[in-house]
Order: structure tokens, then C-alpha cells, then sequence
């Protein structure tokens, strides 16, 4: 890899403060590449020379094309990850309106604004990835997750018809779905000796999963300069999706 920053195969990655974005970032980091993290926090949970943290709300339309734009003018722009997301639970019958389009503007949306800044800087630079994290909810029928599920299963279409109109450009589109994987998120829910041992019965490998892992997977594919591989879901859940 090169030495320089500038010159250093570079990846904008939304959600980076916690969790399965914290995770992915270290995971490229380590791999050589410079990672622009990017959440409301402006941190990261571990210090690289191969990190900048920025500041910002992908919500905030303005505010995501200047700091997008600034990181992918000054670096040479490779990917994109699209990991920033947030969880709510309600009855379907009691979801505000108003919640749900929270929940599809920093699930859905913001992944579609940033995959249309990104796509210019890719073809220029002969191609590259964008990696959304789904979620298996996208395939079930989870009670009270009417807002997330919907938002997941729409960035896994997106995936699909991304990755045919922009395979042309070399720009190769992946989405990740994980099962149960304990994160910031579910944390207070997970302390609970009781539900995480009724979650783990659910999962054949008998575990929640761990970010880490969601981190290493999604790494080493991105890295992996498998052009061929495009539009796909790729489930990792301890076998939960398959079990009979």
C-alpha cells in the first residue's frame, strides 16, 4: 500500500463510532486502507494512523455532501460503507409516521444520497465497492420491527439494482445482513441473562454474533478485488436464516 494519505486507496464509512461500523473500519484500517469515519460522534473506539474521524449527521443532506465531498476530493476514493443505522421497536398497528421516516432516512436514504456522491469518484478512478449492512430482518417477519425490516429489505433492493446499472463503471455494489450480533444498540437488552440465552436457542451455533466478526467478513471481501461478485446479500447469522 502507499505510504502517503493522499495516495492511499481511501473508503467513506458511515456509522463508525460503534459497533458493526467501528468494527468494518478497524478491519480495513488494518488492511491498509484510509478510513473516513463518519457519525454524529466525530470518534472512533481505537486510534490508526488510517483513520480520520469526521463529524456528521447523514441525515443532514448539506452537511454529508460537504464532508463527503471533501474526504473523496482530498484522498483517492475506493468505497463506500454504508454501516450508520438505527433501531426502533413498536406494535405495527402504534408505529408513528413520523418514526418511520426517521428510521428510512438514516437507513434508506442516507445510503442512496451517499452511493450517488460516491459513484462519480469511482467510475473517474476506474471503479470501486459500496457495501450497505442489511440486516436479516430484511427476510423475516419479526414483530414490531415494521420500521427497521422495511428499511433493511429496501437497501437490499437497492443493492441489486445498483449493482446492475453501475457494473458497467466497475463499481461493484454488496450488502451484508447479520443476524443477532451484539452491539451498543442491543446491549441493555443483551444483559439480560434470559433473553440473550432465548435468542442464542434460536441460532444454531448456540451464540449471539459478535461485531468483530461482521467486521472481518465484510473487510477481507471488500479487499478481496472479486469484481465478479455483485448484487448479493451475504447473510452471516450462525446459521439461523437456513434452519429448518
Amino acid at each position: 500500500m502507499p505510504d502517503s494519505q493522499s495516495e492511499r486507496p481511501a473508503v467513506f464509512l458511515t456509522g463508525g463510532s460503534s459497533g458493526i461500523g467501528a468494527a468494518i473500519a478497524y478491519e480495513l484500517a488494518a488492511l491498509g486502507y484510509l478510513v473516513g469515519c463518519a457519525s454524529r460522534r466525530g470518534t472512533v473506539p481505537f486510534e490508526s494512523d488510517h483513520i480520520v474521524a469526521i463529524s456528521v449527521d447523514v441525515v443532514d443532506e448539506q452537511a454529508t455532501r460537504r464532508a463527503f465531498t471533501s474526504f473523496a476530493k482530498s484522498h483517492c476514493l475506493a468505497g463506500l460503507v454504508n454501516a450508520a443505522g438505527v433501531y426502533q421497536s413498536a406494535p405495527s398497528a402504534d408505529v408513528d409516521l413520523a418514526v418511520l421516516r426517521d428510521v428510512l432516512e438514516l437507513n434508506l436514504i442516507s445510503a442512496v444520497r451517499l452511493a450517488q456522491l460516491a459513484r462519480p469518484y469511482l467510475e473517474a478512478g476506474g471503479g470501486g465497492f459500496i457495501a450497505n449492512i442489511g440486516s436479516l430482518y430484511a427476510e423475516l417477519g419479526v414483530p414490531q420491527t415494521l420500521a427497521y425490516s422495511a428499511a433493511k429489505a429496501a437497501l437490499a433492493s437497492i443493492t441489486r439494482t445498483l449493482a446492475v446499472e453501475w457494473a458497467p463503471m466497475g463499481i461493484r455494489v454488496v450488502n451484508f445482513a447479520p443476524g443477532y450480533v451484539e452491539t451498543e444498540l442491543n446491549s441493555s437488552a443483551l444483559a439480560d441473562p434470559a433473553v440473550r440465552d432465548r435468542i442464542a436457542r434460536r441460532i444454531p451455533v448456540k451464540r449471539i454474533g459478535t461485531a468483530c466478526e461482521v467486521g472481518r467478513l465484510v473487510g477481507r471481501i471488500l479487499d478481496a478485488g472479486c469484481e465478479f461478485l455483485t448484487g448479493e446479500t451475504i447473510t452471516i447469522d450462525g446459521g439461523q436464516r437456513v434452519r429448518q
